[in-house]
């Protein structure tokens, strides 16, 4: 009889784990990959159909990508968007690094927007300039409420989108 009972536990133990391990399958995001440096994420978002980056901004480093400039990096299509904001005493700064193909050569011909969420939900738009000299594109972002900010990028090549989405902390 007690070696009954020892099996129905050891039974209802493993039926009790298998049960808790399915459970977290099923809760996790499937839809998620780690980028390369395992410091990003790159998410993609169902109902924008847009990737997302959420992360703190990371070491610059190399890696197949090319050079990191220590931003959030999505990439999407034939494009790769590497987002860097620098707090200033009274604003953001705001880099974009838009590149293309393997060899991440720099697009330098696109019209860049950003629809900036502030912490408090108001909504901004910001024009990006084209940097030569340095090779990105520039947007300043007048606000220094503390909070989180939800930033979307799109990038306009000759007609062809290519959308980003990333966040960062003031």
């Amino acid at each position: 009889m007690k070696n009954n009972s020892i099996q129905y536990l050891n039974f209802s133990f493993v039926l009790l784990i298998s049960a808790g391990l399915i459970f977290l399958g099923a809760c996790s995001n499937s839809n998620q990959t780690a980028n390369t440096n395992n410091n990003t994420s790159v998410t993609s978002n169902p109902s924008s159909g847009s990737p997302t980056a959420s992360a703190s901004p990371v070491a610059k480093t190399n890696n197949e990508h090319g050079a990191s400039h220590g931003g959030q990096v999505v990439e999407t299509g034939s494009y790769h968007l590497e987002f860097v904001p620098e707090k200033e005493a009274n604003a953001t700064h705001m880099d974009l690094y838009l590149q293309t193909g393997d060899n991440h050569e720099t697009v330098p011909n696109a019209k860049v927007t950003a629809q900036v969420q502030l912490p408090d939900g108001q909504q901004k738009t910001i024009p990006f300039n084209y940097d030569a000299k340095d090779k990105h594109y520039t947007g300043l972002l007048n606000e220094k409420a503390s909070g989180q900010y939800q930033v979307k990028i799109t990038a306009d090549i000759k007609g062809e989108q290519a959308t980003g989405r990333f966040n960062f902390n003031r």
